[in-house]
């Protein structure tokens, strides 16, 4: 028990160092991944040599800056849990946001649900999850993504569509039916400053959004428009730079109300809803 702790001290110190602000936390999901045990059960490893050879190499390579849900394969979002590697986006916490207001919505019993911009299908995932008698379509134009959201999606009611979501025909068949829609799109302005495991890791496809951050937003807008019933919901997810751009964009001509800026659980502007009128 000792010897857990000496080792996530060690890591946690070696994590911090190497800039990473939740270095505790992180130290602790690695070693549990090593140790094949929940985090809340670790202090109860008895770890052999196989365990700290193990840990040793996850912790320096974590300490390169290669994100953690890269190491342990996995990343945690609301009730669920989605494989990830490179090659598709990182589900964050700041989207969690964006869910939680999405599960609070007032829907039919079986709902149309569309999440555009799905990557590894998380935000769709959930929602089914939490409706399961909906029609969830989740689109994605990536390959490299689109092996995880069908991995992730296996098995669920969530329907996989390879497509592009600034094609304005796109889900033509669907034409004022969409009861939810969500996006979590590429949406951060060309050039801006990142964090290591974002710039280095994160496909740049789900990340940037043009000079401004809005090329793929105002293509979602245009096709919620079509999709959504009228009384349907939408939430776009934005740069924190970008709140009062989304915003205007929705209001341009009148066809959606209720506009709403919202923030993020950190309290930064993170993402806008409306209401199909």
């Amino acid at each position: 028990m000792n010897s857990i702790r000496q080792a996530l001290d060690e890591a946690t110190t070696t994590l911090a160092a190497a800039g990473i602000d939740s270095a505790r936390v992180d130290a602790e999901y690695l070693a549990a991944h090593i140790a094949g045990v929940d985090r809340a059960r670790l202090l109860f490893v008895e770890p052999d040599a196989t365990f700290f050879a193990g840990y040793s190499d996850v912790v320096a390579r974590r300490a390169q800056r290669i994100p953690l849900q890269h190491l342990i394969g996995t990343a945690a979002f609301g009730p669920v849990e989605v494989h990830v590697g490179p090659g598709v986006f990182i589900p964050r916490p700041e989207t969690e946001a964006l869910l939680e207001w999405a599960m609070n919505q007032p829907l039919p019993s079986s709902p149309v649900i569309v999440d555009l911009c799905t990557g590894s299908g998380a935000l769709a995932l959930a929602l089914a999850h939490t409706w399961p008698q909906a029609q969830v379509v989740a689109v994605e134009k990536s390959p490299e993504a689109l092996v995880y959201a069908r991995r992730n999606c296996a098995g669920s009611t969530v329907e996989v569509l390879e497509a592009d979501v600034t094609v304005p025909s796109l889900l033509s068949d669907r034409t004022g039916t969409v009861d939810l829609l969500v996006s979590n799109p590429p949406y951060i302005p060309d050039g801006a400053d990142l964090d290591p495991e974002v710039i280095d890791h994160d496909p740049a496809g789900a990340l940037f959004g043009g000079p401004d951050g809005m090329s793929v937003i105002v293509p979602i807008i245009a096709l919620a428009a079509r999709l959504l019933r009228p009384g349907g919901k939408l939430g776009i997810e934005h740069d924190d730079t970008t709140a009062d751009q989304v915003v205007a964009a929705l209001d341009r001509d009148g066809t959606f109300g209720d506009i709403t800026a919202r923030r993020d659980l950190t309290g930064r502007p993170r993402f806008v809803t409306a209401t199909r009128r």
